[in-house]
């Protein structure tokens, strides 16, 4: 099997190949931190964070990078109303945003470069872009000349002479044409800056990006990621920008992830229909929270609605009994003999079918799928009169290989996993003491936790309601 990645800039799916085996360099955009996250940012924070793990359980060093916007107009504007700093403003929702990561079962990225600590580092990156007759100063401002690198709109398959609008900045008539974008701003009165060879200001949005990747992880990455939204102008920005200066591509991978929709609808702040995802985890599951972004392809648009995430809830709460009750069979089975060729090649089955949809452009439903395909298998297992220890272990190993990349189960999303462990042990010990009061006052006491048991011939199995 070869890894498939549906490629933005070429429109197909390109065997992937990192630059140097083993090693994938992998740039993806991050928040503009003024406020809380909402749903969509979470979805490539999710997304990529599977492919981030993917690439890892293939054998592959990721160098991860995701940058921190930490200064442009929402952030003064959100500075004004706190009456604080733009950087304590910045600071605060960057610790917000590590609670939600954290919060999503989320590790962190290798690097998480801030604006603000590179900054003389984006000034010479735009000193150079001068330099090389590709950028100019007016009032204070400096603008990247669109028309001076002949592939812009290679990337979003737009024509460069039909671009009137969706450049960040408006149409400025200091502009030598509408749609040359802007790569310092000057300051204005009041507003945080830095001193650089154009006066005071700050950077615009697009040179970021441009200027960090290249400081971390060179002149070409393999992978650059984030949500479809960006794909113009942001990243054709960035192409335009890094190309010029280096003659090489700035990505050989592009992938670029749906819109989230609410009840069917857009979310915007127009409709105020947008969730913060702080509000979303007090309601839910960060396992089902995961189930439900991973349930549609990553390039197709995902709808958010109480129903689906209800599922979503139920279907991590199956998987989460049948490998709850694997562990705790695997606690008290005593028979320890070579797995069965007939349970080797259903595990081998089922671990290739993962993988050839992993492979798929990274087809997470269909790899959700191969999840359930071991849970049926698991559940059969349990039912047998004998059960082998070495087979139990094959199949938690299975199932600890595709859970690494889509961890939709955690020891944490079950916190009453040893107290359960627990009592029952202590019915058992009272049906052996034929204590039947006791025996039935623990498995009332169960139910008011939520846990259904039931007595098989193979043993006690549990789950919850």
């Amino acid at each position: 099997m070869t890894l498939q990645i549906y490629n933005t800039l070429t429109r197909h799916k390109d065997t992937f190949v990192p630059q140097e085996p083993g090693k994938v360099k992998m740039y993806v955009c991050g928040p503009t931190v003024y406020d809380y996250i909402h749903i969509g940012n979470a979805r490539p924070m999710i997304f990529f964070d599977v492919v981030r793990s993917y690439l890892e359980v293939i054998g592959n060093d990721v160098n991860y990078v995701v940058n921190f916007t930490d200064v442009d107009d929402k952030l003064i504007k959100k500075a004004d109303q706190l009456g604080t700093t733009v950087p304590e403003v910045a600071d605060r929702f960057i610790q917000a945003y590590y609670e939600d990561l954290d919060g999503l079962g989320i590790p962190r990225a290798t690097h998480n470069p801030r604006v603000t600590e590179n900054m003389n580092l984006i000034i010479d990156f735009i000193k150079q872009l001068e330099d090389e007759g590709v950028a100019y100063e007016k009032g204070g401002d400096v603008y990247y000349r669109t028309h001076k690198f002949p592939d812009y709109g290679k990337l979003s398959k737009q024509n460069l002479d039909e671009l009137q609008f969706g450049i960040r900045i408006g149409v400025d008539e200091r502009k030598e044409h509408p749609q040359d974008f802007v790569l310092w701003k000057a300051a204005k009165p009041g507003e945080i800056f830095w001193d650089s060879p154009w006066g005071k200001g700050r950077p615009g949005w697009h040179i970021e990006c441009s200027a960090m990747a290249r400081n971390i992880l060179g002149d070409t990455l393999d992978i650059h990621g984030g949500g479809q939204d960006l794909q113009f102008p942001h990243h054709e920005c960035e192409v335009a920008q890094s190309e010029v200066l280096t003659g090489k591509p700035l990505a050989n991978y592009w992938m670029h992830n749906g819109f989230i929709r609410i009840d069917n609808e857009k979310m915007s702040k127009s409709l105020g229909n947008g969730i913060l995802v702080k509000d979303l985890r007090e309601q839910y599951k960060r396992e089902a929270i995961r189930y439900f972004m991973l349930s549609t392809h990553y390039r197709n648009p995902l709808n958010f609605s109480e129903d689906i995430m209800e599922q979503a809830e139920n279907s991590v709460d199956r998987i989460a009994n049948a490998v709850n009750n694997m562990k705790h069979r695997l606690n008290t089975v005593t028979i320890n003999e070579a797995i069965s060729q007939e349970r080797e090649a259903k595990i081998a089955e089922i671990r290739d079918q993962f993988h050839e949809k992993m492979q798929d452009d990274f087809n997470t439903p269909d790899a959700i799928t191969a999840v359930f395909e071991w849970v049926n298998e698991a559940n059969m297992l349990l039912q047998a009169e004998v059960v082998n220890r070495a087979e139990l272990e094959a199949m938690l190993a299975l199932f600890d290989e595709m859970n690494t990349v889509l961890r939709v189960y955690t020891e944490e999303q079950d916190e009453l996993h040893a107290d359960v462990e627990k009592l029952i042990q202590e019915r058992a010990e009272a049906r052996k003491a034929k204590d039947w009061a006791r025996s039935d006052e623990i498995r009332d006491e169960l139910a008011d936790m939520g846990i259904v048991i039931e007595d098989t011939p193979q043993g006690v199995r549990w789950r919850r309601k």
